[in-house]
């Protein structure tokens, strides 16, 4: 009973698979796919643990092709070349049957390691598939993205990670000698955080001493350690560092945002990731309260895809400490919330006319554009009229925050507005 239980129990073909049904269900577009023995390079990308790597080997095994895999922390330029050499010698060129090579965590290959992959892909020597917990927008470079079909891997809902504890329990040659009652999950699922491969190694760790168990929450949390493991760099412990981070800022407390970035460092996390959630932070939780800190957050974006390790730690703790120090406020955030809410619930309502552009004669003739008022012909640089559509006209969706720089902004927008807004 060497391999883990997530791993004797991984799924083997499509049918056997949990979940992602707009992919491989009876109508999914990878299910189309293999009928038709057509494979293009694809991204899988969602969050950890819901079977990414599972995916591409059954694709593999039931499209009958050779599999090749590489990690993108342990490996090169040299072994994706490697690869490549041994998958043309395995597949024909532009045939149906080339191999695929599998690339986790594809978002931690560098440029030039993405680069050294375009020829094969472009030529058919392989089918590519790449599998990612990062937006592949931001990591993959443009053109190899554009040679590859992004499939998006939903997180696991309660009832597929239970089904999993069930088939666990009943296919595993271990875990079905033994009598184990599920009587509660929810302390369970919650400690998993919705990763699948994480669940599963708790649960084995669970039942794993006694020959007859019974799950309660109370159970799980007394047997589960209280000190979270070692921060895991392959994504275990990702999202929940990430996200103390994040709060520790929004929070106003410099010492607990560094701590986690050490946690972050230390662990080897990659130093875009860390910068590009910063930079949407210093838009979300600071706003206007200080528009600096979203000038400094894009340059520390910018600073450490030019540094990397380990200097960047230093960039990295100057922003977050500022951040952290910084006035708060989210008003910008709720306020394109709200106006997509109202999007939602009205509709494309039409556009006054006085906005509307009127390049031609016949959009003249129409009164596009008429009776609209330039600003800067007005003193102040401001003239009231309307902006909305007739139907949510005095609509305010904007809600200064409570800050020295907003509180001048309402003052303005009170003057300059009469009441029209109510600020």
């Amino acid at each position: 009973m060497n391999a883990p239980l997530a791993e004797r129990i991984r799924p083997k073909k499509l049918d056997d698979y949990i979940s992602q049904q707009h992919l491989v269900g009876k109508n999914g577009i990878l299910t189309n796919h293999i009928k038709q023995g057509i494979i293009p390079s694809l991204i899988l990308w969602g969050p950890p643990g819901i079977g990414k790597t599972t995916l591409a080997n059954i694709i593999a095994e039931e499209s009958g092709r050779p599999f090749y895999t590489l990690s993108a922390i342990s490996s090169g330029v040299k072994d994706v070349r490697e690869i490549i050499d041994k998958a043309k010698k395995s597949g024909g060129l532009f045939t149906q049957k080339n191999p695929i090579l599998f690339i986790d965590e594809i978002h931690r290959f560098s440029k030039s390691q993405q680069d050294s992959l375009l020829g094969a892909v472009e030529k058919g020597w392989v089918t590519l598939i790449g599998a990612t917990t990062e937006n592949p927008s931001f990591e993959v470079i443009p053109a190899l993205l554009s040679r590859c079909q992004v499939y998006i891997l939903n997180s696991f809902d309660k009832n597929d990670l239970i089904a999993l504890l069930y088939r666990a329990m009943e296919k595993d040659e271990f875990l079905s000698k033994k009598n184990i009652t599920l009587k509660e999950t929810d302390a369970l699922l919650q400690v998993s955080s919705g990763d699948a491969r994480k669940l599963l190694n708790i649960f084995e760790l669970l039942v794993s001493s006694e020959d007859k168990v019974e799950i309660t929450n109370k159970m799980v949390l007394e047997k589960i350690q209280k000190n979270t493991v070692r921060y895991d760099k392959t994504g275990e412990q990702h999202y929940d560092i990430i996200s103390a981070f994040i709060k520790s800022i929004r929070g106003s407390d410099p010492n607990a945002a560094v701590y986690w970035l050490a946690r972050m460092v230390e662990g080897g996390e990659d130093v875009k990731f860390i910068a590009r959630r910063m930079l949407i932070l210093a838009s979300e939780d600071i706003g206007n309260a200080n528009p600096t800190a979203l000038i400094l957050a894009n340059n520390t974006f910018q600073a450490v895809s030019v540094i990397g390790h380990p200097e960047s730690r230093i960039i990295l703790s100057q922003c977050a400490i500022y951040l952290a120090n910084s006035a708060k406020s989210n008003a910008s955030y709720m306020a394109i919330g709200e106006a997509q809410n109202l999007v939602r619930k009205t509709g494309d309502l039409s556009i006054p006319l006085h906005l509307r552009n009127a390049p031609t004669k016949l959009m003249k003739d129409l009164d596009y554009g008429k009776d609209y008022m330039y600003s800067h012909n007005y003193s102040g640089n401001f003239i009231e009229q309307e902006f909305l559509p007739d139907e949510i006209a005095n609509t305010k969706l904007y809600e200064p925050g409570n800050n020295a720089r907003e509180n001048s902004f309402r003052e303005i927008l009170k003057q300059r507005w009469k009441g029209k807004y109510k600020y």
